[in-house]
């Protein structure tokens, strides 16, 4: 049998966040789990670092036990630290980012903290993943968890996120009962995005302020997408790297002449 993973969890909702609450739970069930997260909301941060101002930490208490550490900084910096410092003598066999409150699919991937969190981690050579549900409304993620818990788990005793060193999985999960999950899906990224605009609206002051909003255009029928898998009840997996090169761009200009 194998042993206990070590396990790193972090988010980008905050320490306090219900969805990573309930993946801790879940996790614990078959792992050592350690918790470094940010200590406030930091959604759509991407994968900002601190480099210009001290991070401050502190322990976190739950129910008068230790839970973790809260980091006053982004989900990158929260693994960063986590890792290298705060649980330096602990050999991490995984980084668990989650659950976020909201999808991390498509185009919006490049904004998401959550992945950034778990990218983190795999430059750090740990192989990582994501988790997200696809709503904003007020669930209590349980279901959820239990859903994650048992695929980071099966990963973990098949090996499989090892056999592709430097990637990362991003998981998305539908906001369903379980009954209608209808499994899970090994999916590309999608190309639906955001049109965004912004309102412009009149502090007490009468000074203008902007509000971003928008609505989703959604370009992906098939179900070998995120977003498509998710709308038909299906759990995505996306595999992601952080090598963001487009070699078939590169072997197209490669031997381009250009003047310096």
């Amino acid at each position: 049998m194998k042993s206990k993973p070590n396990i790193l969890v972090s988010n980008d909702d905050g320490i306090e966040a219900p969805g990573l609450q309930r993946l801790v739970e879940a996790l614990k069930d078959f792992a050592n789990v350690y918790v470094s997260a940010p200590y406030t909301q930091q959604s759509a941060v991407g994968h900002s670092i601190t480099i210009f101002y001290p991070l401050r930490a502190y322990e976190h208490m739950k129910d008068d036990k230790f839970f973790g550490m809260a980091v006053e900084g982004t989900p990158a910096d929260a693994v960063k630290i986590g890792v290298l410092h705060f649980f330096k003598d602990v050999k991490f066999d995984l980084i668990v980012s989650g659950i976020n409150h909201g999808a991390n699919t498509a185009i919006n991937i490049i904004y998401s903290g959550t992945v950034s969190a778990a990218t983190e981690g795999t430059i750090l050579g740990i192989p990582s993943i994501a988790i997200s549900l696809t709503t904003f409304s007020k669930v209590d993620f349980k279901t959820p968890a239990k859903i994650a818990g048992n695929i980071v788990r099966q990963i973990w005793e098949d090996e499989m996120i090892k056999v592709h060193p430097g990637i990362l999985l991003n998981i998305n999960i539908p906001n369903a009962e379980e009954k209608d999950i209808k499994g899970v899906k090994i999916t590309k990224q999608g190309k639906s995005f955001w049109q965004d605009s912004f309102e412009v609206r009149a502090d007490p002051n009468g000074r203008d302020y902007y509000w971003l909003t928008g609505k989703m255009v959604y370009r992906d029928e098939l179900t070998e997408f995120d977003v498509a898998a998710v709308q038909n009840n299906y759990v995505s997996i996306t595999p992601l790297h952080y090598d963001l090169t487009d070699y078939a761009a590169y072997e197209e200009i490669k031997n381009w002449k250009l003047n310096k």
